[in-house]
């Protein structure tokens, strides 16, 4: 039998045992890769609407039959196995296709590997252009492909250099300049591994265009952590401040700052990025203002940021699962969950399954309830949720969402390009499109009543992306829960004025009960 394989990294390819095949067919080679990548059946139905959209019915059913029957003349053999409903590979044919090959080294930790197989963005330069539902299949494929790569690219970086291999670490540090190059984190990641692999005058070269590209881009300088690296003083350091803990088989990162008495874990909100959380001053400045309360604790979901990703959305069992299993890593005995918008509710749902170890809880622009329902009026109902989901997808990798999310930043073109690097780093279109539809049914009302130690809840008045009644409805679910109105309408806590956020947050940290004194019943 002959050996099949798809190359889809690039232009797309097929493969006889290891010959190249010319398929004149367009549409026939989308279908094999459309099946191949499905790994099952699919319905005819389905194959007709991707591929004849105007067609009707029945000529898009005739059409596929003569389609499928070109297909097995070129490649010379039966490879189809069908019925009168569904189509799909042999499973007679050996059949290899490197997405699958790339995510598998991925799943793997094979992060070298992976970044090989990666030869360029899947079917660059190929659609299909009276076939709009192919096409956006395509793009979302593509778009999670990325992501994977980015993060691939990232641990590759830190394992080379954890190894002290820093001159093989320039190379995925490279690949990802070339991929985002206003990106002062992955600019940093070049630069160091160069420095540390003892070729200054490279990091010079990279150093300057960095700042060329900032200052003609978006009119900036680069940021102070960027300019201490090239310092004839400075000593760059190899050991990576990102770290991982597997838990149920997937690895999370996360990063500690800071030492004190209690433990601040904070959970930012849709998207999270251990490592460009602290690109952004007004972020940087709000984070490291908490570690003058006690030690501060972040980390990346599954399927965001630095750790792993994987094929569903982290709901909100899954998130106070990897909760725990950061917090154990971290030997983290007393801790404060401070937990921002569409993170809110896993916060809750970890303080109510491990009251012991929670000191106070801390929400900010929560809601406990994804969408509308008669009886919560607070939310988008799903029917609007839903198209703000896809406009917000649609739009991804561009600053998308930054004038709702905060206003007061909207028209600053640096925190604009972070947000938009921010994005792209996180995440896919297809996989936040997974994560927003997990939220959109997510209903934690039912807990509220069982949280047991003290809670603060903030919200700004005039929050343009969660209205301030939910965060009136949380506070009045929670038995003696406080509710600090803010004046403002940012919904990123950092954004906007700080002030009063960290001093509502300091006077609630302040009067907690001390270590053995109990919680509040």
């Amino acid at each position: 039998m002959t050996a099949f394989s798809l190359e889809t990294f690039g232009f797309p390819e097929v493969h006889a045992d290891g010959r190249p095949i010319k398929l004149n067919l367009r549409k026939g080679l989308a279908l094999l890769i459309y099946l191949t990548e499905t790994k099952g059946a699919v319905a005819r139905d389905v194959l007709v609407a991707l591929l004849w959209p105007e067609a009707a019915r029945e000529t898009g059913l005739a059409r596929l039959r003569r389609l499928l029957h070109r297909i097995e003349l070129t490649l010379g053999q039966s490879v189809f196995e069908t019925d009168r409903t569904s189509v799909r590979w042999s499973p007679a044919v050996e059949l290899k296709i490197d997405t699958h090959l790339f995510e598998s080294a991925c799943d793997r930790g094979a992060f070298e590997e992976a970044c090989l197989i990666y030869r360029g963005d899947f079917l660059a330069g190929f659609a299909l252009d009276d076939c709009p539902e192919f096409d956006d299949w395509a793009f979302f494929r593509r778009e999670a492909l990325r992501g994977r790569l980015m993060h691939a690219l990232e641990r590759a970086v830190q394992d080379k250099n954890a190894a002290g291999d820093h001159f093989a670490a320039t190379v995925p540090a490279g690949r990802l300049v070339e991929l985002d190059s206003l990106s002062e984190v992955y600019g940093r990641h070049l630069i160091r591994s160069l420095l540390l692999a003892g070729d200054r005058s490279a990091a010079e070269r990279h150093h300057a265009a960095l700042t060329q590209r900032l200052r003609d881009e978006l009119g900036v300088a680069p940021e102070a952590e960027t300019e201490a690296l090239m310092s004839p003083a400075a000593a760059p350091h190899a050991a990576p401040v990102t770290r991982y803990v597997k838990g149920a088989g997937v690895h999370l990162a996360y990063q500690t700052y800071g030492s004190g008495p209690l433990d601040i874990l904070v959970m930012p909100g849709f998207v999270s990025h251990v490592e460009r959380a602290w690109e952004n001053p007004a972020s940087r400045t709000f984070l490291a203002s908490l570690m003058q309360l006690g030690r501060l604790i972040v980390f990346d979901r599954r399927g965001i940021g630095l750790s792993d990703r994987v094929g569903s959305a982290p709901g909100i069992d899954v998130t106070a699962e990897d909760i725990g299993t950061v917090l154990r890593a971290v030997d983290s005995r007393r801790i404060v969950l401070f937990g921002a918008s569409e993170c809110g509710p896993a916060c809750i749902k970890f303080a109510v399954d491990e009251p012991r170890r929670v000191a106070g809880l801390i929400l900010f622009g929560a809601l406990a309830k994804g969408c509308w329902a008669q009886d919560y009026p607070h939310a988008l109902r799903a029917s609007q949720y839903d198209a703000w989901s896809k406009h917000l997808v649609a739009q991804w990798g561009g600053p998308v969402g930054i004038e709702t999310f905060a206003p007061s930043l909207a028209g600053d073109p640096q925190a604009r390009a972070w947000w938009a690097g921010l994005l792209r780093a996180a995440s896919s279109p297809g996989g936040i499109s997974a994560v927003l539809e997990a939220f959109r049914d997510a209903d934690v009302r039912r807990l509220l009543p069982e949280i047991t130690m003290p809670t603060l809840v903030l919200h700004r008045r005039g929050d343009q992306a969660v209205r301030i009644a939910a965060g009136r409805d949380v506070a009045s679910r929670i038995s003696g829960a406080e509710f600090v109105e803010l004046d403002g309408n940012d919904h990123w806590f950092f954004a906007g004025d700080q002030r009063p956020v960290l001093e509502a947050i300091g006077g609630f940290i302040e009067g907690l009960p001390r270590e053995g004194a109990g919680v509040k019943r």
